[in-house]
């Protein structure tokens, strides 16, 4: 084990103990909370942990060498093509969980794996959670997330068509989207460039080439007093807010810092 920390330590892996902890009971079927009361290792065992070891110091995502990704109270199938959920993520979620009441239309735009849309479903009593994404790639990580829960429905289509979900209009209670939203040319991790689909990562320019129109289409789906949360770039603090203001349908906007105290979302009311 202290070898395995040492090399992931080198490579520039952030939580190289962890994530040889993690490898290490993945491979021995159990938590990593019991790895203490492991005695022994058989020779398979110890072979097939430095094979992971050797994967994730090369920066392949400690998820997709896991399989899965935990995000708020859930485990979620992903894998290469489809985006591996961030911990900052889980506030929106929060955020969307909180004003979702029994029975609610929620509708999570840029769903990639679903963790949004199977958040506020496995936390809620939402009565329908539309879960849309266009990727090719995604979709079939997402369907798999979404197969437990009953109320997600996924639809493939593109967030910045003005058509999306037309019959809906006027109708959703709660909008939350997780958008590409990193400017173009921003240097990202070995795990995000290598990995995660540049076109679920990088917004354009100026990074606000999705959130442009998934705000009027929010504006659009939303009831009056339904309730929108949008992620957001760290650059993008006072620019997000400004644009669901400029809008002219919203009202309540307000910005929201992550775990880092770095501007990470904005949300609004629809008038």
């Amino acid at each position: 084990m202290a070898a395995a920390t040492a090399d992931l330590s080198k490579a520039g892996v952030a939580s190289p103990r962890v994530d040889a902890e993690l490898l290490v009971a993945h491979v021995l079927g159990v938590s990593r909370g019991r790895l203490l009361l492991i005695d022994s290792i058989r020779a398979g065992e110890v072979d097939r942990f430095r094979e992971l070891v050797a994967r994730r110091r090369r920066r392949v995502p400690l998820q997709h060498l896991l399989g899965t990704a935990a995000f708020r109270h859930v485990e979620l199938a992903v894998g290469d093509g489809v985006f591996v959920p961030r911990p900052e993520t889980e506030l929106l979620a929060g955020w969307g969980v909180e004003r979702t009441a029994p029975g609610a239309l929620v509708v999570d735009l840029c769903s990639g794996s679903g963790a949004i849309a199977v958040s506020v479903a496995d936390e809620t009593a939402a009565g329908r959670v539309i879960a849309v994404e266009r990727s090719p790639a995604a979709l079939p990580w997402l369907r798999r997330n979404a197969a437990a829960f009953p109320v997600v429905e996924v639809v493939a289509g593109d967030v910045t068509e003005p058509g999306l979900l037309s019959d809906l209009h006027g109708q959703v209670d709660v909008l939350l989207c997780n958008p590409p939203y990193v400017p173009d040319g921003t240097e990202v991790p070995p795990e995000v460039a290598d990995h995660d689909p540049a076109e679920a990562v990088f917004g354009g320019g100026d990074g606000l080439t999705v959130i442009r129109p998934v705000i009027a289409l929010a504006a659009a789906l939303l009831r009056p007093g339904g309730s929108v949360g949008i992620e957001h770039d760290d650059v993008h603090g006072e620019t997000v807010p400004a644009l669901l203001r400029a809008d002219g349908r919203f009202d309540e906007v307000t910005a929201h810092d992550d775990f880092t105290g770095r501007p990470r979302y904005a949300t609004a009311r629809r008038r």
